[in-house]
């Protein structure tokens, strides 16, 4: 196969922008930092949106809508809030434009003032806690359980398609609870929701924990979060959920009575992923051919391309694999069948290959004289034949084999990059010869983690929940340390 990509090992970055635009997920918009999502990127969202949407109202939570547009004001009520978000805001000032006297066209209307100026949404917590007011005032108003979808806006200066653009969708639960107790079970529940996802469908493994401070969500008590490796060995924060406390309930004076008639304010809590999961599930499994999806996620799971010199042929390969087509489908299994005669076979498994479509199945003159079919596995580049009686089962027991394979092929490449370090000078090279998450002892200040992230440009990505304790000394400091922590460089 001719070379469609920049090899990974040769340029990382570029084999990733490439394989997003050649396998028609996304492009460069017109408007700076910001993408086009293509149909076929769009339908593999569409299939983790519904995925996570079943999994939260399973927990019993609601969807609604909020809106875009946030005064000003109500991001100034919660300091950390605010300091975390302010240098990332698009800010609305006007309400109309003109034509311009001189002939340039449409100008804003200096007399269109707003008299306070509206934020387009960085997230919601604050416009959702002044509508929460209203809604809650007693215990048996609680707890609130919403999600919703939704585009944001954060004024990224340095973006890549999927990972980091100024506007990207995600979803957004925001639940309010009578004790701190319910909050932070709710917000364990909905990280292991996450983990679960992204290793069930996404084939990815994911490491929980807990962020160091200065990692935290602006305005939470404490952010719990998922953390992929990519196959450049740079981590991947996947997923976050977040206790809040009652500082957004204290903010926006959102009260009510308990049982006992006693007035208090509620528990908060958040959660979102975002479409940087798109660019986790490229990372994560993909090669020089182009993209590897976990059949789970794949809007086409099979693939089945004809290989035919007139009419007559396509007309008896048809009849064999029209039966098959039908019943695929009552298996909810989503197929393919390519009859075009406007490209040839050879074209065809290079862009199926491409697209990173599962399993492909090729039928020509003599499987049909034979009873035999040549099916194509995506994620091994192997192929077989295989008799065409017992088909539909085969491809169905084949689609979970690559699931669970491509699951393993990634925990393999993880845990080979996952390594214990008690030496500084060490844990520096390691950052620049493997990667992959270093396991090191921590003294628990800013000021060191700030230094090693000046030094080396690795974070905390997080504290795991299963962490083991032990006696250490921090990898800079020397200080005593009583559990390592996870370093990585990381998008």
């Amino acid at each position: 196969m001719a070379k469609v990509l920049t090899f990974r090992e040769e340029n990382y970055s570029a084999w990733y922008n490439e394989l997003v635009v050649k396998a028609d997920l996304a492009e460069n918009s017109a408007v700076r930092g910001c993408m086009v999502i293509k149909p076929y990127g769009y339908a593999i969202w569409e299939k983790m949106q519904r995925v996570l949407d079943d999994m939260f109202k399973e927990t019993g939570h609601q969807n609604a809508y909020f809106p875009l547009l946030i005064p000003k004001s109500f991001l100034s009520r919660e300091a950390d809030h605010v300091e975390g978000f302010a240098k990332e805001c698009a800010v609305v000032t006007h309400y109309r434009l003109k034509n311009a006297d001189d002939g340039r066209g449409v100008v804003v209307d200096p007399e269109a003032k707003l008299e306070e100026e509206l934020i387009i949404r960085p997230t919601s917590e604050t416009i959702i806690w002044n509508t929460y007011k209203n809604w809650i005032q007693s215990y048996r108003d609680l707890p609130v359980l919403c999600n919703q979808w939704a585009n944001v806006m954060r004024w990224e200066m340095r973006t890549r398609l999927f990972l980091r653009t100024a506007e990207f969708l995600w979803q957004e639960g925001h639940t309010a609870h009578a004790t701190k107790e319910e909050a932070e079970y709710e917000t364990k529940q909905m990280i292991d929701i996450y983990a679960k996802f992204a290793e069930e469908w996404m084939a990815m493994p994911v490491i929980q924990g807990v962020k160091s401070e200065s990692e935290r969500f602006a305005g939470a008590l404490d952010t719990y979060s998922i953390e992929a490796l990519m196959q450049d060995g740079k981590a991947l924060q996947s997923g976050t959920s977040h206790f809040l406390g009652q500082n957004f309930a204290k903010a926006f004076d959102v009260k009510f009575t308990n049982k006992e008639g006693k007035e208090d304010y509620v528990w908060a809590t958040s959660w979102g992923v975002s479409t940087r999961l798109m660019g986790a599930l490229i990372m994560a499994h993909s090669d020089d051919h182009g993209l590897v999806l976990p059949p789970k996620l794949a809007p086409i799971q099979v693939v089945i391309v004809p290989i035919f010199r007139n009419n007559e042929q396509l007309s008896a390969i048809s009849e064999k694999i029209n039966p098959i087509l039908d019943e695929l489908k009552t298996k909810g299994i989503s197929v393919k069948f390519d009859d075009s005669d406007t490209k040839k076979p050879g074209w065809k498994f290079a862009e199926y290959e491409l697209k990173g479509i599962p399993i492909r199945l090729a039928m020509g003159g003599r499987d049909l004289e034979n009873g035999t079919i040549e099916v194509a596995r995506r994620d091994t580049l192997t192929k077989e034949t295989v008799p065409f009686d017992g088909l539909v089962d085969y491809i169905e027991n084949l689609l979970e084999e690559i699931q669970s394979a491509i699951f393993r092929n990634a925990k393999k490449y993880r845990d080979d990059h996952i390594t214990e370090v008690d030496d500084y000078e060490e844990f520096k090279e390691l950052l620049e010869t493997k990667g992959g998450f270093l396991s090191a002892h921590w003294d628990g200040t800013v000021e060191t983690e700030q230094k090693i992230k000046e030094e080396t440009k690795a974070t905390i990505r997080c504290i795991p929940l299963d962490n083991k304790q032990e006696e250490g000394k921090c990898i800079l400091t020397g200080k005593p340390s009583k559990q390592r922590v996870l370093f990585a460089k990381a998008y």
